[in-house]
C-alpha cells in the first residue's frame, strides 16, 4: 500500500513539474523581442598607409572653425533621407541607421583630412588668439568657416536617389584691426547611390563629401592663398 501511495506521489511531482516547466516556458516565449540595435555608419577607416610625399611647396596653414549644420536636426545622428517625388520638404530618418557623430563633425573630419595634405590646419580659436597678441605680427592664418546646408539621401523616384551634401564656405583674414572677408561660395555635390536603402545612401553622402572636400581645396587655392 505504502509502495503505491509513493508510485502515485512521485507520479503527481513529475505532473506538477511538466505543468510548472510548461507554465514558464510560455511565459517566456510570451516575453517581448528586444528590438533590433541601429546599425552605425562613418566615412570609413580614412587612410589605412602612409599617404605619398607630395612634392608640391606647402600652402599656407589655414584654420579650420567647427562646421556648423543650420540645414540639420540640432545634434541628431540619424541617417536622413528625402523623397522628391512625395514630400519634398520632409526629412525623414532611417529606423535602423545612425551616424557614429553627427555630421557636422564627420564633415569636420574629412575636411581636416582633404585640406591637410598640403597645409597645416589650425584651429580657429588659436588663430584668433593669435590675432590679439600683436607680436604674432601682421601675417594670420585665413579661417575657413563652414556651414552644412543639406546631408541627405535624395530620391528623385523609388529606384533612382543620391547623397547630396551642400555647404557654404566662407573664407576670412584675421588682422589685428578684425575680420576681413575673402571669399564665400556655396558648394553642390550628388554622388549617385548604388542602393536605395542606408546603406548606399551613406555610401553616397561619404563619396559627396570626399568630392566637396576636394572641391572646396581648389578654390581655396585661389581665394585664401592667393593673398599677397
Amino acid at each position: 500500500m505504502k509502495t503505491i501511495k509513493s508510485i502515485a506521489g512521485r507520479a503527481y511531482l513529475s505532473s506538477a513539474s511538466a505543468v510548472l516547466g510548461l507554465i514558464l516556458l510560455a511565459g517566456c516565449s510570451a516575453l517581448p523581442t528586444p528590438p533590433a540595435r541601429p546599425v552605425l555608419y562613418d566615412f570609413g577607416p580614412g587612410a589605412l598607409a602612409p599617404v605619398p610625399t607630395d612634392r608640391r611647396a606647402p600652402l599656407p596653414p589655414l584654420a579650420l572653425a567647427d562646421v556648423d549644420a543650420p540645414g540639420l536636426p540640432e545634434g541628431s545622428n540619424a541617417v536622413l533621407y528625402r523623397l522628391m517625388y512625395a514630400d519634398t520638404q520632409q526629412l525623414r530618418p532611417y529606423s535602423q541607421a545612425r551616424w557614429s557623430q553627427p555630421p557636422a563633425q564627420l564633415v569636420q573630419q574629412r575636411l581636416r583630412e582633404q585640406l591637410g595634405q598640403r597645409r597645416a590646419i589650425l584651429k580657429a580659436d588659436d588663430a584668433a588668439a593669435q590675432a590679439r597678441d600683436p607680436a604674432q605680427g601682421s601675417r594670420l592664418p585665413s579661417v575657413l568657416r563652414v556651414e552644412l546646408e543639406e546631408f541627405s539621401h535624395v530620391f528623385t523616384s523609388a529606384t533612382d536617389s543620391a547623397g547630396v551634401v551642400r555647404l557654404r564656405a566662407t573664407v576670412v583674414d584675421l588682422t589685428l584691426n578684425g575680420e576681413a572677408l575673402r571669399g564665400q561660395r556655396v558648394f553642390i555635390v550628388r554622388t549617385p547611390a548604388r542602393s536605395a536603402d542606408a546603406a548606399g545612401g551613406v555610401a553616397a553622402l561619404s563619396d559627396a563629401s570626399t568630392q566637396v572636400a576636394q572641391e572646396l581645396g581648389q578654390w581655396l587655392e585661389q581665394v585664401a592663398d592667393a593673398r599677397p
